[in-house]
């Protein structure tokens, strides 16, 4: 047991203990998900999201790869854990993982 240490990762959450008590980030998660998915020029948007925002189906939109749409939404569900704010936005977008198409702002 001697070779225990303080504990700074636990199942990708970063875990930051000190005097103060013990602090929870995914900040490292969050990069990577960033630099995954190519999206480091994309502008930031306010959360949390209006919930009276609405979305339909686009049928006339542009394709995108499921896959790669499909482990976006994954990828964030996971950073839910330590981002409740953000959950509205991303179970907005996992109901169209069926037929993705890109966001064109009209």
């Amino acid at each position: 047991m001697s070779m225990m240490r303080e504990l700074s990762f636990f199942l990708r959450l970063q875990v930051k203990q000190s005097k103060d008590g013990i602090f929870l980030s995914q900040s490292k998660y969050c990069k990577k998900i960033i630099k995954k998915f190519e999206m480091e020029s994309c502008k930031e948007a306010s959360t949390p999201m209006p919930s009276s925002c609405y979305m339909d189906a686009d049928v006339a939109g542009k394709e995108v790869d499921q896959t790669k749409y499909r482990g976006l939404i994954g990828s964030l569900l996971y950073l839910t854990a330590s981002r409740p704010d953000i959950m509205f936005v991303v179970c907005l977008c996992a109901r169209f993982q069926a037929n993705p198409k890109e966001f064109s702002n009209i």
